[in-house]
């Protein structure tokens, strides 16, 4: 990095002071394994030490100044009675608005960088130091001012005093501090966002840096090392299963156990007891070998789920179908292959060039983007900004790893084949379209782990608290869906994607379907009758008030234009958000139109034998139509053109006969 551009970011940062230390060592005394909690100086000014930081040695002879950051390891020994000040800081990046010194700030880290070197002139920056640490004693707010403003003065003659004598700063092994954090501390609950906190980068930055240099993200290397260590106690310890699940870092023996299986392909008693067998069998010592990391088949972290049911808005109830791939790998697990994978990285196999199925039989390749002349150069070609409500985002041209959560249709729709998505229920339109992909949890509460773990390049989120989970992953694009009509939506996404003319294409096919299908109900005389939504069962039932609901409301009160009963009718009409009216079984005929839509689910309650339920004409004269839960649940554009198809075909079914 250069002094210059060390000097623009120093200007940039708004500075804390944490602490300030004054140390004597005694001759042979060992300062050990100190993780510095902060940025910070070391300043000799005595004696004589060998100092370590990170790995890398240093002779401090008397006005020696060290510089490391966060999570840095320190060794501190003294060959002679060695005296040195510790100035612990913490800095606030402060960029408003520029975005290339906030590039450069997240590029280079300068309050991360280690650099070491001999001050020409040792006494302008001892002064300063030995003010701090006077004032530091029970300082109050007005000697903190004054602490920070000494502060500056230190930093601004260490400065000078670099430039003058030419001193250049390097970047800190970041990886190897990673992988030795989590090597020592792979018992405690780390995340992406704990680990990054512990060495002052960024969780998106140190994630895409450690995969550059060993092919895997941080959690799963940090997966693989708990793996080790439990087949490592498996096999040559008599410990309970809970115990050792404790030992590794998961309070859950069942979730261990599953992520055990996953990542060798056995329940850990299952290994335990093949790998005893082998060991005895073949009258020699255990030996450990391990994946490599930087092979392109390692498994994602992601949790399979068995079926189960799921409460929804309104009480409905529905069987979710878990994607996820039951395959597993064999685990290979030898500590030296594990780092020398360090130096390799995984390729990419996923993309989007996936065939998918589209309601108006859409291109699947991005469009570039382009210059003023027409044309798309390289660099341009490469990213693109769209503004959202977080502001603007730069976004890959032609994203290749995208993971898109509950508007899932909507990039079937527009031919994108995602890495990773959020449960599909089962009866989806788009159901099979997405069959084999990677399953990250409730569109609400995704698992950031698994996100993580996919390495992806975009991110397509459906909230506010989605998007603050994971926007710091990868570009993460915030899709307000419930706050936008669809044209909105997919207008939006068809820019995210360069997609632009497809998703016109799109919407012209969809409209002039509906107009379409507006005809045929009316030629067959049933567009003029009235039409109710409801899901539920004998304890109560919710009726569909709105056309922002699902269960089919946006295409029967939105764009084919039909009507509820007045009841409801009016209601609709006001409504700006998802409603449902909940009503007991003995007033639901009140609110029941001429045609019935059910939310049907496997499981719900049979009225058939209902004195109440086949008092209701429409039930009696048979205009009930059941239509699935999973179908009806989605309002992406997908969802929408096949709701639109069942809902005219099953009208027709029932229109009155001639």
């Amino acid at each position: 990095m250069k002094l210059d551009e060390h000097i623009k970011l120093w200007n940039q940062a708004a500075i804390k002071i944490w602490d300030i230390r004054h140390v004597v060592m005694q001759p042979g005394e060992l300062l050990e394994d100190y993780m510095l909690p902060s940025s910070g100086f070391i300043y000799s000014v005595r004696g004589a030490g060998h100092l370590k930081l990170d790995g890398r040695e240093h002779e401090a002879q008397r006005f020696h100044v060290l510089h490391g950051g966060k999570g840095m390891r320190l060794d501190v020994w003294a060959e002679e009675e060695f005296e040195y000040y510790l100035l612990l800081y913490r800095a606030v990046y402060a960029l408003p608005g520029n975005k290339e010194l906030a590039r450069l700030m997240e590029r280079h880290q300068p309050f991360a960088l280690q650099y070491g070197f001999l001050p020409e002139e040792p006494l302008p920056l001892l002064r300063p130091l030995e003010l701090i640490r006077k004032a530091w004693q029970n300082a109050d707010d007005l000697d903190r001012i004054q602490i920070k403003g000494l502060f500056y003065q230190f930093i601004h003659e260490l400065l000078r005093q670099m430039k003058t004598q030419g001193i250049k700063v390097s970047k800190p092994d970041l990886v190897t501090q990673a992988i030795r954090y989590m090597e020592e501390h792979f018992q405690e609950g780390i995340t992406l966002e704990t680990l990054g906190e512990k060495l002052n980068y960024s969780p998106r930055h140190l994630s895409m840096r450690f995969k550059e240099h060993t092919g895997a993200s941080p959690i799963h290397y940090l997966i693989q090392i708990r793996v080790k260590r439990a087949a490592e106690l498996l096999i040559g310890t008599d410990a309970a299963l809970n115990e050792i699940a404790l030992e590794v870092g998961y309070a859950d023996v069942y979730y261990f156990s599953r992520i055990f299986k996953k990542h060798t392909g056995l329940s850990p008693v299952r290994f335990q007891e093949r790998e005893r067998k082998k060991r005895l069998s073949e009258d020699r010592p255990f030996i450990l070998s391990e994946i490599s990391i930087g092979t392109g088949t390692l498994r994602r972290y992601i949790g399979n789920y068995d079926n189960h049911y799921q409460y929804k808005r309104g009480g409905s109830v529905r069987m979710k179908r878990n994607t996820t791939s039951g395959l597993a790998i064999s685990l290979l697990l030898t500590l030296t292959l594990l780092l020398g994978a360090c130096s390799s990285g995984a390729a990419n196999t996923s993309s989007n060039a996936g065939a998918s199925a589209s309601p108006s039989n859409t291109t699947e390749s991005a469009s570039p983007a382009q210059n003023d002349g027409g044309q798309a150069s390289p660099a341009e070609a490469a990213t693109r900004i769209i503004s959202t409500e977080k502001g603007d985002v730069e976004v890959p041209a032609e994203p290749k790893r995208v993971v898109a959560l509950y508007m899932l249709g909507d990039v079937v729709a527009m031919g994108v084949k995602p890495v990773g998505i959020s449960d599909v229920y089962e009866g989806a339109a788009f159901e099979q379209e997405l069959a084999g992909i990677e399953t990250l949890g409730e569109w609400f509460e995704p698992n950031q782990e698994a996100v993580l773990a996919l390495d992806p390049d975009l991110i397509i989120a459906p909230s506010e608290d989605t998007y603050n989970k994971l926007h710091e992953i990868a570009p993460t694009v915030y899709i307000p869906f419930d706050k936008m009509t669809t044209e909105e939506r997919m207008n939006m996404l068809g820019k995210v994607f360069g997609k632009e003319q497809e998703v016109k294409t799109l919407m012209e096919n969809f409209n002039k379907k509906v107009e379409e299908s507006k005809e045929k109900l009316k030629a067959a005389g049933v567009y003029d009758k009235t039409v109710s939504i409801i899901e539920g069962g004998k304890k109560q039932m919710s009726v569909i008030s709105s056309k922002q609901y699902g269960r089919g409301s946006q295409i029967i009160y939105e764009y084919l234009g039909m009507k509820a009963p007045k009841v409801i009718q009016d209601k609709i009409d006001v409504a700006t958000v998802g409603n449902g009216e909940n009503v007991s079984l003995e007033v639901l005929p009140e609110y029941t139109g001429d045609y019935i839509f059910r939310s049907s689910w496997m499981g719900m309650d049979d009225l058939s034998d209902n004195s109440i339920w086949n008092s209701i004409p429409a039930i009696k004269e048979g205009r009930l139509i059941e239509i699935e839960f999973g179908l009806a649940y989605y309002s992406d554009i997908y969802s929408l053109d096949k709701q639109l198809d069942f809902i005219v075909e099953k009208l027709l079914e029932k229109a009155p006969k001639a």
